[in-house]
C-alpha cells in the first residue's frame, strides 16, 4: 500500500494521524492540568494561554518524531551493507517553501496571540512598575522582601505589617512588591503570581483568587546564604474572616506601629540594620 507513495507523503500521513490522535489528550487532559491551576483569575489564563501554545506546537512535535523514526527505520543501512556516503540532497524547492509558510505564519499568531492576552487578562498590562492595565477596587497589599523573609503591609488598614499573607476571597488584590535589601523575587506560583522585588521600586501585580484555599510562597531569586529558608504559606479566607483576622493584627501590632516608617511605595533603611 505505501510503496506507491513518496516519502513525503507517508512522513505527512502519519504526521496528520499522530496529530489526530494526540490532540484530544492535549485539549481535554494535559492542558487544562498544567500548573499554576484556576484557583486565579491570572492562573486561570495562564493555563489557557499554555493550552493554546500546547495545541500550536503539537503537529510540529508530532512531525519532528515521525521524521526522526520514520528516517531510522526505512533509511537505515542493511547490516551486511558496506559502509558509504547517503545520497547528497541539494534541496528540495517545494518542501522549503511550505516549511517556511508554516512556520511564518505560527510565529506571527503566536506574536498577535501573546500580546492580546497579556494585555487583555492583566498579566502583562497589570503587571510592573507602571502598570498599564490597572484593576478597579483592588486591596492594596505591599510584599516586602528583605533577607530572608516577607513580611506584608496593609495600607487601608492603618499601614498594619504582619508576618503572614491572608487575602479575602473574591477581592480584586494589587500587590505591591518592594525590597529592603537586596533582589528578591515574590512567588506565590499557586496564585499565578511571581513578581521581583527590587530596592526602590514598586512593582505591582493583580490577581483575583476564586476560592478559599492555601498557597505557598518562595523568593525566586538568589538573595543569600538563607535563600533557601524564605518561604511562607499564605491563606485565602471568606471576608468576614479577613476583618476579623485584619482588625486581630491592628491590635496585637498597635504597639510596635509607632516605630514603623509611615507607608510608602518602597523604602531606603540603613544599610547598618540590614540583616546578613
Amino acid at each position: 500500500m505505501w510503496s506507491k507513495y513518496g516519502h513525503g507523503a507517508r512522513v505527512a500521513a502519519l504526521t496528520t494521524i499522530g496529530t489526530i490522535i494526540a490532540l484530544p489528550f492535549v485539549i481535554f487532559w494535559l492542558g487544562p492540568n498544567m500548573p499554576p491551576g484556576k484557583s486565579t483569575n491570572v492562573g486561570d489564563s495562564q493555563v489557557f494561554d499554555n493550552t493554546v501554545l500546547l495545541i500550536v506546537m503539537t503537529p510540529f512535535t508530532v512531525f519532528i518524531l515521525v521524521y526522526v523514526l520514520y528516517a531510522v527505520f526505512v533509511f537505515r543501512a542493511d547490516v551486511n551493507e558496506p559502509l558509504r556516503d547517503g545520497a547528497h540532497i541539494r534541496g528540495h524547492m517545494p518542501s522549503q517553501i511550505a516549511w517556511l509558510a508554516i512556520t511564518t505564519v505560527t510565529v506571527i499568531f503566536l506574536a498577535i496571540f501573546g500580546s492580546a492576552e497579556l494585555l487583555s487578562s492583566g498579566a502583562g498590562g497589570g503587571q510592573g512598575p507602571h502598570p498599564i492595565a490597572k484593576e478597579k477596587n483592588a486591596l492594596p497589599i505591599q510584599v516586602i522582601g528583605q533577607q530572608w523573609e516577607f513580611t506584608y503591609r496593609y495600607p487601608t488598614y492603618g499601614g498594619v505589617e504582619t508576618a503572614q499573607l491572608v487575602l479575602p476571597v473574591d477581592q480584586p488584590i494589587a500587590f505591591h512588591v518592594t525590597s529592603l535589601d537586596a533582589i528578591h523575587s515574590f512567588w506565590a506560583y499557586e496564585l499565578g503570581v511571581k513578581a521581583d522585588a527590587n530596592p526602590g521600586v514598586d512593582n505591582v501585580a493583580y490577581v483575583t483568587v476564586k476560592k478559599t484555599r492555601s498557597f505557598q510562597i518562595r523568593c525566586a531569586e538568589l538573595c543569600g546564604l538563607w535563600h533557601g529558608y524564605m518561604f511562607d504559606t499564605g491563606q485565602v479566607v471568606s471576608s468576614s474572616q479577613f476583618t476579623s483576622w485584619i482588625h486581630q493584627q491592628q491590635k496585637l501590632y498597635a504597639g510596635s506601629m509607632k516605630y514603623l516608617p509611615p507607608y510608602a511605595t518602597s523604602y531606603t533603611p540603613d544599610p547598618t540594620f540590614r540583616a546578613g
